[in-house]
């Protein structure tokens, strides 16, 4: 009696599941993230959990299931919101050193297929459960979809066709949370190898990516001869100088200084910019001083302002003219936790908040300008959010063909995520803003991720533990844990030492699952593995699709 009492309550729970896939959803997502948030030495799962604590509750009844179509809108929205905010840093790298690391990820892909038909042979596995093999230990849902295309248009008999899709499936489940588990632990046992110091690559790489600087402001007196008679303009491009000038005192007077400023001997000037240029600069114009200026607020403030009118967002600070309009100097500009120093050729975001030095009587009119409402940034532009969504699940949509027969589709992932680059580097098409608010991308963002890991570990957890009970998936299991840790290992080493891709790069490069990439981002902590990730994952996806569809063929 005592013990169908304690049963009872559980049986009520797993049919309140069954019968209500949102509650699931939800229950999973809310015990993952707090699971995740739980620290051993210094280290958390963050949202990976959410993947976890999904294939646990989903092991406990094969009717446990969250609608496929939730997977896809969180993978949707997931590679989207990622795609647009990383979509000008993407094109930036590719001009740079693109062409290199497309061939690095094409062969690093082919020593994971290369190991998965080694491992074929060694365990003789049949070749739909070593393709699925593939496409889970690569974490690749759009290539178990080619497979599954693929088998399905193999002339045999129906039972076979049916046998070889279950299979494919098995293998692809077993392997799949390897995928992700065998990555992350890649990631950790090769920082420590290689001694990686995240802070040096992001002060080496500040430059090219604004990550992460340490914006301040210091007053300078200027006592170099050949600091003066020229322009600041001029200054600034002959010694190659990456700050904002600002407020210049010269005797008693107090004014803001412009491109045309020269300055005298004696002149004090606030500088605003990272503590190492401002140091560099005070060596060449003069000394630093201890104390800041004196700000006498009655004819000048400064102010920090929201961005939130759409028809600047996307738009060069240069063609605003702020300084000539107006007597203000931007200095710097927060986008999220980052402050990014301003000059002319910075971009405008939704959600920046700008920081400017200016005569009182302006600031009204300059707040209008950039619009300066928390309430709009609240807001979802759904014309542009819609529109850029539904051309990249067209996109996904589109068959292509490739010599020999294989076909494949960029399917949920590939479509959003290629479109988004692309509107993300636009920023903007006319009267139509393409870019989220800072806040919304990533609320979005998160949503998507839980979204998709809730439903591929539910969906997958039962099968997963049954093959496992049965004795017959220890070696899928495995198998998929060797193919995803040595290709790690191997894209972290070589990608490392011997094409020097910075080590934040290469994590979001091994980063094939959103779980994989969310832990990056923590490990890191700053926002260059997502520059890695997005340019790996078009390529990788299309790479992987071909290649699962060529292993099933040469093995079969």
């Amino acid at each position: 009696m005592a013990r169908r009492q304690i049963q009872e309550p559980n049986f009520t729970m797993v049919e309140a599941f069954i019968e209500n896939p949102v509650l699931l959803l939800f229950v999973v997502a809310g015990l993952g993230y707090g699971v995740g948030s739980i620290r051993i030495r210094g280290s958390k799962l963050g949202v990976a959990a959410v993947l976890f604590v999904g294939l646990a509750i989903g092991s406990l009844s094969p009717e446990l299931q969250i609608p496929e179509t939730i997977i896809f809108l969180g993978l949707a929205i997931f590679v989207y919101t990622i795609g647009l905010s990383s979509g000008p840093s993407f094109f930036a790298t590719f001009r740079q050193r693109g062409s290199r690391d497309i061939i690095f990820v094409i062969l690093m892909l082919t020593l994971s297929a290369s190991i998965a038909v080694s491992l074929h042979f060694l365990f003789h596995f049949e070749a739909s459960t070593t393709s699925g093999l593939f496409a889970g230990s690569t974490t690749n849902t759009p290539a178990l979809a080619g497979l599954l295309d693929a088998i399905s248009n193999v002339k045999a008999a129906s039972g076979s066709i049916k046998d070889m899709s279950q299979q494919a499936v098995v293998g692809y489940s077993l392997s799949y949370p390897m995928g992700v588990l065998g990555v992350m632990l890649a990631i950790v046992l090769m920082q420590r190898a290689l001694k990686i110091d995240y802070r040096k690559e992001e002060l080496e790489l500040k430059q090219e990516y604004p990550v992460k600087q340490s914006i301040t402001s210091r007053t300078l007196e200027v006592t170099q001869p050949g600091a003066t008679g020229i322009s600041i303009r001029d200054l600034k491009k002959q010694h190659e100088m990456a700050a904002v000038f600002g407020r210049l005192q010269r005797g008693e007077d107090t004014r803001l200084t412009n491109m045309d400023t020269t300055f005298e001997i004696g002149d004090q000037v606030a500088v605003v910019g990272d503590e190492e240029e401002i140091t560099r600069i005070a060596r060449i114009i003069g000394r630093e001083l201890s104390y800041r200026l004196p700000f006498d607020r009655t004819e000048y403030d400064t102010r920090r302002i929201f961005v939130s009118n759409p028809k600047i967002a996307g738009e060069r600070l240069s063609t605003l003219n702020i300084n000539e309009k107006y007597a203000a100097i931007i200095t710097r500009i927060r986008r999220g936790d980052i402050d990014i120093l301003a000059n002319s050729n910075t971009v405008l975001e939704l959600g920046d908040r700008v920081r400017f030095v200016a005569r009182r009587t302006d600031i009204p009119k300059i707040s209008r300008i950039f619009g300066d409402s928390y309430d709009d940034l609240s807001r979802i532009d759904l014309l542009s959010f819609g529109l850029g969504m539904g051309m990249g699940l067209l996109l996904g949509m589109i068959t292509f063909q490739l010599p020999g027969g294989v076909s494949f589709k960029l399917g949920f992932a590939g479509g959003p995520l290629i479109v988004a680059l692309i509107l993300g580097a636009l920023r903007r098409t006319g009267p139509i803003a393409w870019t989220l608010p800072y806040g919304a991308n990533l609320t979005l963002r998160q949503i998507g991720l839980i979204l998709l890991l809730a439903g591929v570990g539910v969906n997958s957890g039962h099968t997963f533990m049954a093959t496992i009970a049965r004795g017959g998936g220890g070696i899928i299991f495995l198998a998929g844990t060797i193919i995803s840790f040595l290709t790690a290992v191997a894209t972290l080493f070589i990608g490392y030492k011997l094409l020097k891709i910075p080590f934040s790069f290469l994590i979001g490069m091994v980063a094939n699952q959103p779980a994989i990439l969310d832990f990056a981002l923590e490990k890191s902590q700053n926002k260059l593995p997502n520059i890695g990730f997005t340019l790996m994952l078009p390529v990788a996806l299309v790479t992987k699709i071909v290649y699962v569809q060529f292993l099933f063929a040469f093995l079969r």
